[in-house]
């Protein structure tokens, strides 16, 4: 039997920092895979968490719970039966709702095959000082449906983000447990434990504008296209990805002023340098970067932001700094 947790939790938390972590430390004699939904359509996460020790799936351009949840029904099914793994672990997209996701997966055709353990919500406390992120109701229904909260990146929380966190956790934490962490390093212990009872989770009455039909596969490029972006837009929130073919080569110091000076609310990519390959982790005024000397069969970049930007004007800036 597959164990399954779910690690939700809005934009910019952590999840895929915490993800990364947890399969650094998993144990060594269990099979894990992860299933990763992202609001864009390029599929960062799984260029992020490839050849790191589990078998992977992504279904990016929205969430997993559209579309009657067929997407998430179809790589699920696609895992248990190629993958077989111990423990699986889906990561939706910081804009997706929790609800569909849960009935799903604790419905009966699936109770032979999986067990779910405790759903993990990871929460930036800085982000409870932000109107528009605490007004969002996949915000909001995310910790209703948590077993366990992690307030992340506490390395990071001024004196005033620890009092609204306090606050927060004497008005809605209840009997839950919460633990506190640093770029998402969690005992992995916490994926055993179980799931709490079902509480009144709010259905979700959001919904996404596709710029194409929701697939089971990240963006690629067609025929000689040396590159090529995609839009979307759904819950108030809008993004613009781009993918670069196997020999471009960008300008690492440029592409990390671009990623940091991008007037947007978050970055993701991973791109090929002239020093090997760069992830670019933004959100807000944070930037994590991570160098690693494997080489990565393209490039892709995705911004998020809270309304459509400027995305050609990015983009005129952003092909400026190719080397080739």
């Amino acid at each position: 039997m597959t164990r399954v947790n779910l690690i939700t939790g809005f934009l910019g938390s952590g999840k895929t920092t915490t993800l990364l972590h947890l399969l650094a430390n998993k144990p060594a004699d269990e099979n894990w895979a992860i299933l990763v939904n992202e609001f864009g359509e390029i599929g960062i996460d799984g260029a992020l968490l490839a050849d790191r020790g589990a078998t992977l799936k992504e279904i990016p351009g929205g969430c997993m719970c559209c579309v009657n949840g067929l997407p998430l029904q179809v790589g699920l099914n696609m895992l248990l039966k190629q993958a077989k793994p111990d423990r699986l672990i889906i990561e939706p997209t910081g804009l997706g709702h929790p609800k569909q996701l849960l009935n799903m997966l604790r419905a009966a055709v699936y109770q032979p095959w999986i067990q779910v353990d405790a759903t993990l919500t990871l929460l930036d406390p800085r982000q409870l000082a932000d109107a528009r992120v605490v007004e969002n109701e996949n915000f909001r229904d995310q910790l209703v449906a948590a077993d366990i909260i992690v307030a992340n990146k506490s390395d990071r929380w001024s004196d005033n983000d620890r009092q609204r966190l306090q606050d927060w956790q004497q008005q809605f934490l209840g009997e839950r447990q919460m633990v506190e962490a640093a770029w998402g390093h969690i005992d992995p212990a916490l994926l055993t434990q179980p799931a709490l009872a079902d509480r009144a989770v709010p259905d979700a009455s959001h919904h996404h504008h596709n710029s194409r039909p929701q697939g089971l596969a990240a963006l690629k490029l067609d025929g000689q296209a040396r590159w090529r972006r995609a839009l979307n837009e759904g819950q108030d929130y809008a993004s613009c990805g781009w993918i670069f073919d196997g020999e471009t080569v960008f300008d690492t110091i440029k592409a990390l002023e671009w990623a940091r000076h991008a007037p947007v609310d978050r970055v993701k990519g991973v791109l090929r340098t002239a020093d090997g390959l760069v992830n670019i982790n933004r959100q807000g005024d944070d930037l994590f970067i991570e160098t690693r000397p494997t080489t990565p069969p393209d490039s892709r970049i995705e911004l998020i932001h809270h309304q459509p930007a400027d995305w050609n004007l990015l983009q005129t800036a952003l092909l400026k700094i190719r080397l080739n």
